[in-house]
C-alpha cells in the first residue's frame, strides 16, 4: 500500500450529472444510502461565508478568518473533496467524489494524491477510527438520505451539502493530532478505489466484531459503580448541549421553511402593484414604485434565506450530530471501565474461593470423588492461583487501558469545546452580519422611495392656489 499504483479502470460507467433521472432506475447503496444528482450543479468553495458580505479589514468575519489563516500555517496535510460524478450500473445509481490531498509528511510517498471516495467509503474510514479510537470524538458524517418515492426532492444542492460536510469530516481528521495519523486514514487518502477494496477485506472478520459488540452490551447492562466526576460532569454537559442545541437547530428550520414561504408570496406581491398602476392613472408613478422596491427587497430577502441555509444551518445540524457523537465516546469510556470493574470482582471471588479450600469441605468432597482431600485441594489451589494470576494481568491491561482512554477523552474533550465554540461563533457573527447587511438594504430601498415621493413646500403652495 506504500506505493503508488495507476489507476484501474473501472467497469462502472461513469457520466456527467444528468438533468432530470425520475424515469432512471434508482436503487440502494450497500450501507443503504441513495444517491440523487443534479447536472446543473454548482460546486461552490467550502467556505461558510457568503461572498456578498462586507469584506472590509475591520469586518468580524474577516477577524476570524484571519485568525484560520494564521493557523493554516503550521498544518502539513490539505485535502479538497470536491468534483461529484454520477454512476449508474445495473443494479445501482451512486456518486463518487474526488478526494484530493496535499502533504509534506514523511509517513507519504507522495506530495500530492487524487482519489475517488464513495460514502460509503466514508462510513468505512469513520468506523475504523472509532474502533481504534473509540475515546478519541471523530467527527460526524452526514445523515443518510433514504427516501423511497421522493426522488424529486433530492437536486444539486443536496449534493453540494453533502460534499461540504465530506470535505470537512476529512480536513477535522486531518487537523487531529492522533486520528491524522492512522494507517487507515493514510490508505482512505492515498489508494486507488481497488486498492482500497482489498485493504477493508483485511479488516476482522465478522464473529470478532459480533464478540466485541456482545461484550459492549453486557458492560452496558453492568452499568460503572465509580464513574469518575468529571465524566458525570462531562455527561451532564452533553445532555444539556443536546436538548439545547437541537431545539435551536429545529427553530432555525422552521425559520428558514417560514421565510422561504414569506419569499414566495412576496415575489408574487410586486407584479400585483405593476398590474394595478396599469388603471391607476395618477397612482401610476406610486404603485410602480412600490412594485421596485417589493422586488428588490425580494432580492436581498432570497439572498438571507439562502445565508440561512448554507451557514447557519449546517451548523446547528452539525453540531445536533455531534451531540450524539459525544453520548457514544461517553458510553464506550464506560464500558471499558466497567470491564475493568467485573475483573476486579471476577479476581475478588477467586481470591474468596482459594481461601475457602483452607475449610473442611474440600476434604470431605475430596473423599466422596476417591482422590486424596491433600492433593485434590493443593491441585485446585493450584487452578485457582493460575487463573487468578490471569486476571491480574488482564486487570493490569485493562487499568492501563482505562487510564489512557480516560486522559484521551479528557484531552479531546477540550479541544472539541474549543472547535464548538469557534464554529458556532463564527456561524453566528456571520448571520448577525448578514441580518444587520440585509435590513439596513431593505431600510434603504423604503427611503429612497420616501424621498422620491416628497415635494417641495413652494409646489404645494402653487397646486393649492390653482384654481
Amino acid at each position: 500500500m506504500s506505493r503508488t499504483i495507476d489507476a484501474v479502470v473501472s467497469p462502472t460507467q461513469t457520466n456527467t450529472i444528468p438533468a432530470d433521472i425520475s424515469g432512471q432506475m434508482l436503487d440502494l447503496d450497500e450501507d443503504d444510502d441513495l444517491e440523487v444528482f443534479s447536472k446543473d450543479l454548482t460546486l461552490a468553495d467550502g467556505n461558510m461565508f457568503n461572498a456578498s458580505m462586507p469584506t472590509s479589514p475591520g469586518s468580524m468575519v474577516n477577524q476570524c478568518k484571519f485568525e484560520e489563516d494564521e493557523e493554516s500555517d503550521s498544518k502539513d496535510i490539505f485535502i479538497t473533496v470536491d468534483n461529484p460524478e454520477s454512476h449508474v450500473t445495473a443494479i445501482e445509481t451512486f456518486i463518487t467524489y474526488r478526494v484530493l490531498t496535499k502533504t509534506t509528511r514523511s509517513e507519504f510517498d507522495n506530495s500530492e494524491y487524487e482519489v475517488r471516495r464513495r460514502y460509503q467509503d466514508f462510513l468505512w474510514l469513520k468506523g475504523k477510527l472509532e474502533d481504534a479510537h473509540s475515546t478519541l470524538i471523530v467527527h460526524p458524517l452526514p445523515e443518510k438520505f433514504v427516501v423511497k418515492g421522493m426522488v424529486e426532492r433530492f437536486n444539486g444542492d443536496f449534493i453540494e451539502t453533502r460534499r461540504k460536510a465530506l470535505h470537512k469530516f476529512l480536513n477535522r481528521v486531518a487537523d487531529h493530532p492522533i486520528l491524522s495519523c492512522s494507517e487507515d486514514f493514510k490508505v482512505f487518502l492515498s489508494a486507488q478505489a481497488w486498492e482500497l477494496t482489498t485493504y477493508k477485506k483485511q479488516g476482522p472478520g465478522f464473529l470478532s466484531r459480533m464478540g466485541e459488540t456482545v461484550r459492549a452490551v453486557a458492560n452496558s447492562v453492568r452499568g460503572v459503580k465509580n464513574r469518575p466526576e468529571e465524566f458525570t460532569a462531562i455527561q451532564e454537559y452533553v445532555e444539556d448541549f443536546s436538548n439545547k442545541i437541537g431545539s435551536l437547530d429545529k427553530v432555525t428550520q422552521r425559520i428558514v421553511k417560514e421565510q422561504k414561504e414569506y419569499l414566495e408570496e412576496l415575489k408574487e406581491y410586486g407584479p400585483t402593484y405593476t398590474l394595478w398602476s396599469g388603471s391607476e392613472e395618477e397612482l401610476a408613478e406610486q404603485l410602480k414604485g412600490v412594485a421596485g422596491c417589493i422586488e428588490r427587497c425580494c432580492k436581498e430577502t432570497e439572498e438571507q434565506v439562502g445565508h440561512l441555509s448554507d451557514t447557519l444551518v449546517p451548523v446547528l445540524h452539525e453540531y445536533v450530530l455531534c451531540a450524539e457523537t459525544l453520548k457514544a465516546v461517553l458510553r464506550r469510556r464506560d464500558n471499558i471501565q466497567a470491564e475493568f470493574e467485573a475483573k476486579n470482582e471476577a479476581l475478588a471471588t477467586k481470591k474468596v474461593d482459594r481461601d475457602a479450600e483452607s475449610s473442611d469441605l474440600g476434604f470431605v468432597w475430596g473423599s466422596l470423588l476417591g482422590k486424596n482431600p491433600e492433593e485434590a485441594r493443593h491441585q485446585r489451589q493450584e487452578r485457582l492461583d493460575g487463573e487468578i494470576e490471569e486476571l491480574k494481568e488482564e486487570i493490569d491491561k485493562l487499568e492501563d487501558r482505562v487510564e489512557w482512554a480516560n486522559n484521551a477523552l479528557k484531552g479531546d474533550w477540550g479541544r472539541w469545546q474549543r472547535s464548538m465554540r469557534g464554529d458556532l461563533k463564527s456561524a453566528f457573527l456571520s448571520t448577525a452580519e448578514k441580518n444587520v447587511d440585509y435590513y439596513e438594504k431593505c431600510l434603504a430601498v423604503w427611503e429612497t422611495f420616501l424621498l422620491s415621493q416628497r415635494t417641495e413646500p413652494s409646489e404645494e403652495t402653487d397646486r393649492d392656489n390653482t384654481p
